[in-house]
């Protein structure tokens, strides 16, 4: 025999057994594969978004009545819970008390506070983004706006904030 046949003869066991495998896998892999989904999260969840507002609802009235505990109520009190703002980088909720503390003392003057533009979105089923934009008013006119970003975590007590950026508009020219 020619050698050409003879390998394609040899080979035809080894073959016929890849065959059988690549056949059983074809078999199974989809009735496997049909278990599984793959989910895409919607780009805003319906259910955290009035959480959310009521909680920065909340935390506005909290603020406008004078009441910093009440205010801070939605922070998660953990080490790592941090705020970023004008004054760097906060960590834990005594900093983030002391850092709002002079706007609550006796005799403190705040403006209102209102928020705006609330976009909600859920990056995991226990962690969520918020961002918004804060207003400080008084009579109808802005004293001071922001935008600010707000990591939210599911817990024990529900969302918590673990993780804020706040930051002011620019001044404006003239000022």
């Amino acid at each position: 025999m020619p050698d050409s046949v003879i390998h394609t003869h040899s080979a035809g066991p080894r073959r016929m057994a890849l065959i059988r495998s690549l056949a059983a896998v074809l078999i199974v892999l989809p009735t496997t594969l049909s278990g599984c989904r793959l989910e895409v999260e919607p780009e805003e969840d319906v259910s955290l978004e009035p959480y959310v507002a009521q909680m920065l609802e909340t935390s506005a009235a909290a603020w406008n009545r004078g009441d910093l505990e009440a205010f801070l109520f939605d922070y998660q009190d953990a080490p790592s819970t941090t705020f970023v703002g004008s004054r760097g980088i906060l960590s834990g909720i005594d900093e983030i008390r002391g850092n709002y503390a002079s706007s609550f003392g006796p005799g403190a003057e705040r403006d209102s506070l209102r928020f705006e533009s609330i976009r909600v979105r859920t990056l995991t089923p226990m962690i969520g983004i918020v961002t918004a934009r804060w207003v400080l008013h008084e009579d109808g006119v802005t004293r001071a706006a922001g935008p600010c970003t707000l990591i939210v975590r599911r817990t024990g007590a529900g969302w918590m904030i673990t993780h804020e950026h706040s930051s002011s508009d620019p001044a404006p020219a003239g000022n």
